[in-house]
Formats: structure tokens, sequence, C-alpha cells
């Protein structure tokens, strides 16, 4: 068990979390399977899950279904906001979306506007079941710890009153190739802890004005952590490997792969099947076979974008362009990677560059068929724009 003094890990503090003993806990407590979930796993390949949980609050889970405004589908999918990178632009916010399932929507990364936009969406606080992070950069965090600090217990009946799930990256162990910002490298529940101990002032000033509530009682977080069998490792972040579980419950079963992201480590790529249809997020990840073999046969693929042909226009240093060809991909692969994953339709995020006076809409969706032909992909290729709902099922 663990509380904000003491934060929980499986491993001691340096050691390799890919050589972590998996927690005793294992999975979530699991719901009945559902058939289509079933036949949609075994296609992904599942293995076992490994999660390293820090329980940061227990109250009794409790639903609220909420629908996004405008879909009545059983599953729906918000693109919350689809701005690739940190620098801050008008025209798309930070990267972050949504996926409902039967009334209750799980968010996947945190960018830069998240919490407005969910609400924007027409999506409300008392739906919101869970938080996904693909890795820790800033752009996927920043949003992150707004959700229980502005939406829990100040908001009354209108925020989430129940515990979510939160699921990110573990620590990355030690690495001495990496600068020694922090001492150590944290994991999504030594970040969250960090980050209620930097707001602690504003839970003290309202808890002594008795209304609020410690932010962190309403979050059970879980540091998710390779299969030790992958070996994987901070300089071998990334082998081929197979899905493994990360959470399952009567709605929904998520599982993950590594994916390549530069000095990211651990990074991943999540899908989630459900009876109604399924949809996969790459998260930020240079050209890997992890991604096609967690996307096999998905209806949906959220997959990064950078075009590499125009970098040079945003005025960016050769460094930073070198950068992002080694751990992003590139929008002119995005139709073989759809092609080869075999999935019903590809929507391109997390878009680079960002500005539409480099690369307007028109452009894009030019360059997004470019790759389809190239690749003979015949499915349908969607480009990203902040709040766009596709409904599943």
């Amino acid at each position: 068990m663990c509380d904000l003094e003491n934060t929980c890990a499986t491993h001691p503090a340096g050691a390799d979390p890919a050589d972590a003993d998996p927690p005793a806990e294992g999975l979530p407590a699991s719901g009945p399977r559902m058939s289509r979930r079933g036949v949609l796993g075994a296609l992904a390949a599942s293995a076992a899950a490994v999660t390293a949980t820090g329980v940061l609050g227990r109250l009794p889970a409790a639903r609220a279904d909420t629908t996004p405004a405008g879909s009545t589908a059983p599953v729906t999918l918000t693109l919350l906001g689809t701005a690739g990178g940190p620098p801050p632009q008008a025209a798309r916010s930070g990267i972050a979306s949504a996926l409902t399932v039967n009334g209750r929507t799980y968010v996947v990364d945190c960018g830069r506007g998240a919490v407005s936009q969910y609400m924007k969406a027409g999506l409300s606080m008392p739906g919101l079941a869970g938080i996904f992070l693909t890795h820790l950069h800033a752009d996927h965090t920043v949003d992150y710890f707004s959700f229980p600090l502005l939406a829990a217990g100040v908001q009354g009946p209108q925020g989430f009153q129940a515990p979510i799930d939160v699921y990110g990256p573990g620590p990355a162990g030690m690495n001495s190739q990496l600068p020694d910002v922090h001492g150590r490298i944290p994991g999504t529940v030594e970040m969250t802890d960090l980050q209620n101990r930097a707001f602690a002032s504003s839970t003290t000033f309202f808890l002594a004005e008795h209304f609020g509530i410690d932010p962190t009682t309403l979050l059970r977080v879980h540091d998710v952590l390779p299969p030790r069998g992958v070996h994987a490792s901070p300089s071998n972040t990334a082998p081929t490997m197979t899905p493994f579980t990360v959470m399952e419950n009567s709605e929904v079963k998520v599982t993950a792969v590594l994916v390549p992201h530069g000095a990211v480590y651990p990074a991943y790529a999540y899908r989630f099947d459900t009876d109604h249809g399924s949809v996969v997020f790459s998260g930020d990840t240079a050209l890997t076979p992890n991604v096609p073999t967690l996307a096999r046969g998905a209806d949906v693929l959220v997959h990064e974008a950078a075009a590499f042909s125009v970098l040079q226009q945003v005025g960016y240093p050769q460094p930073v362009i070198d950068h992002i060809k080694t751990v992003h991909t590139d929008v002119a692969q995005l139709g073989a990677v759809a092609a080869q994953a075999g999935v019903s339709q590809l929507v391109a995020s997390h878009l680079s560059p960002v500005n539409p006076a480099i690369l307007p809409d028109s452009q894009w969706n030019a360059l997004l068929q470019q790759s389809a032909w190239a690749a003979g992909y015949g499915g349908r290729m969607t480009l990203g724009t902040d709040l766009l709902q596709i409904p599943l099922g």
C-alpha cells in the first residue's frame, strides 16, 4: 500500500525496471470477458500484464454515464488536441484524445488544454473513468494533474467523485547517458506525488477553508513496466514484442507495446478493445514493427505524423530537425503502417509542423492520400482536427 510520503515501487531505487519482479497483485480485478474483445485480444497476441501499482486513494468505484455531445454511438473517439511537440500554437491544442465506451471516458495523454478541450467536447467529469499516458514528455503530461486538481473535489458534483485509475510509464531506471535533473528519472506514480507537492499550498488553503479535497485521493496511479521477458532497458527501449495486458474490465481491455522515441523509456502505444470496436494510439514513435503488431485488424489507428519534407520551413535548427526525423514517423510512411496493420481507418494526429501557414490542412490531406496510394492502402485516411469525433459500432 502507498501514501503520499511513501511512493510505491516494485523495484529498488536505481534498478532497471525491466528486471523487476512483477507485482503480486497482477491485473486489477477484471469483469466478464466480452466476445468481441476476446477475438480482438487474440489478434493482438496479448501476453501477461506487469504493472507496478501505487494506490494514492481508496474510495468505492462508481459509474457515471456521459456521452459526447452529438454522439449516440456506444463507442466514440474524440480528438481533444492534435498538436505535436511542446511549442504552443493557436491553431491546435496539445495532444490528447478521449475514448468514450458506454458513457465512460478514458483519456489518452493530457497535452496543453486537455481539460478545457474535454469540456468543449461535451464530456463531463463524472464520466471520467481513467487516464493513460503514453510517455512522460511535457507535451503529453502538462495537463494531467489539472484533472484532479481542478475537476475533483473543489468542483463539487460536477467533478469526478470516485477515484479513477491512471496508467503511465514506470521509472526509467539508471542511465548514465542522461543528464541528472532530479537525481533519478521518476515514473508516473512519483511524478503524481511531485505534482501534488508542487500544489500543496492551494490544497492546504482550500482544506483550511473547509472545502476541496486532496487531489490524489481521487487517483489510483499505476506504473506500467515492460514484461521482463522482453529484455527492454534504457539502452534497448523497444525490442520487437507481442502486446501485453495493462488493464481489463467489463467494457474494455487495454493492451500495450513499447515504442522507440529517442531517449524516452519506457514509451508505449495502447490498444483499446471493446464489444463495439477497437482503437489504437501510437503515442510518439519512430517506425517500429510493434505498432502494426498491436494494431492488427483494429478499426482505428490514431498515429502521430510529422511532415519531414517541410520541417526546414519551420525554422528549427538542423539538430532539432535531425532529432525529429530520428524519433518520429514521416507522414509519407503512414499508408504503409496502416496497410501492414490491416486497420480500417488511420487518423493522423500529433501533427508536426502545427502552423497551418506552413502546412495547411489541404496539404496534410494530400500527403496522407499520397502515402495511402504509395502503399496500396485502401482504408480511410483521416486528418485529425481538434474536437473531431469518430463513432464506432
